[in-house]
């Protein structure tokens, strides 16, 4: 049985009176490979009861974020306090946002800016400096950037800091009660946030046990199963892993300066990223062949419902979307390999842990 994976290089097309169509066109098979044995794959998850710790930790979480932070006028300032500061850093009487236009804000200097004083926080001993200023008081900070310092041009300099003290605050935890709740979620009580809190537990729980087990089943049938990628569908695949990567970086607020740094990085990224994408959705498929796994009209018709609601649109209106950008077969696909996964997930050999559960593997 020839496996067609892709059509490459289509060309030479001509329509026939009878409205058939001829072309000339590469065809790209899918690799051949033996499929171990899959069901019953042994995974190991953690028991996804709550104890009663985990509960009370969350719930000082909570309390931490509805901490209020109150002026403390008359001393000076210390480690765990809040300080309010302006400031300004230089370099050799050059200002950092010249120097380094494109990092991050917070280098260059700012007004009004909150820092929490804690040892290593921020700055390489910046805070550690900052101890006995008052309010209005003025001082030099001084800063020495380390060799590795992933701001090029600050790696290894010695950097001035201006800075003046605004005000100090300390942060006051409420008491933890109704009316702590009642703040949190109005009309509820501390009991029953508790149980609310259980519960959001619970079930971040059972989908990180659920991500572990997927990570687990993929990982074993890698291991087992060695295929010789098509280098044309492996070269698409990097171009697009790389695309993603770049307007995720871009996302984030990395700059295109910065990511030209870190070209070869990001490319060999894409490309393992691909490779391990191409090789899951061939053994996937091969799977799904195997145990006859169909995607149906109600499948495709229920996540196009999904996918319309998603956008706050009518499903007759994604649906025209999804044909108009040729992306019908590209959700058949992502249902096809989804329920192939399901069925996976469903015919695993379970072995309670401890232990958190396994984070999905980056390739």
């Amino acid at each position: 049985q020839l496996r067609v994976a892709s059509l490459t290089n289509i060309e030479d097309i001509e329509f026939a009176e009878d409205k058939s169509m001829r072309f000339r066109a590469t065809v790209v098979t899918a690799p051949e490979f033996e499929l171990p044995d899959y069901k019953q794959i042994p995974v190991q998850l953690p028991e996804t009861t709550i104890s009663d710790e985990e509960v009370e930790a969350a719930m000082e979480r909570l309390r931490d974020q509805s901490a209020d932070f109150v002026d403390v006028p008359e001393r000076a300032l210390q480690m765990g306090d809040f300080a309010v500061v302006d400031f300004e850093g230089s370099i050799e009487n050059k200002a950092i946002s010249e120097i380094a236009p494109q990092a991050s804000k917070n280098l260059h200097g700012g007004k009004k800016f909150w820092l929490h004083l804690a040892p290593e926080n921020f700055l390489p001993k910046f805070c550690e400096q900052l101890i006995g200023l008052k309010p209005g008081e003025p001082r030099l900070v001084i800063v020495d950037f380390p060799n590795d310092f992933p701001v090029k041009e600050l790696a290894g300099k010695k950097a001035d800091y201006a800075v003046t003290l605004r005000e100090i605050k300390e942060k006051v935890l409420p008491p933890i009660d109704d009316a702590l709740a009642a703040k949190l979620v109005p009309g509820k009580t501390l009991d029953a946030l508790r149980e609310m809190i259980e519960h959001d537990l619970e079930h971040g729980k059972e989908h990180d046990s659920e991500r572990a087990k997927e990570a687990q089943i993929l990982k074993y049938l890698h291991e087992r199963i060695q295929v010789e990628l098509p280098p044309a569908l492996l070269q698409n695949e990097t171009r697009r892993a790389l695309a993603d990567l770049v307007q995720r970086n871009r996302e984030r607020g990395v700059t295109d300066e910065m990511l030209k740094d870190k070209e070869k990085e990001l490319i060999d990224a894409a490309a393992g990223m691909a490779g391990h994408r191409l090789k899951t959705n061939f053994i996937l498929h091969r799977i799904a062949e195997r145990e006859k796994t169909q995607v149906t009209k109600e499948d495709l018709d229920s996540r196009i419902r999904q996918e319309a609601a998603r956008y706050d649109i009518s499903p007759d209106k994604m649906r025209k979307e999804l044909q108009q950008r040729n992306a019908l077969d590209d959700l058949a696909e992502q249902l096809l390999l989804g329920k192939t996964l399901d069925f996976l997930k469903a015919n695993v050999s379970i072995e309670l842990t401890k232990e958190p559960a396994v984070k999905e593997e980056k390739p």
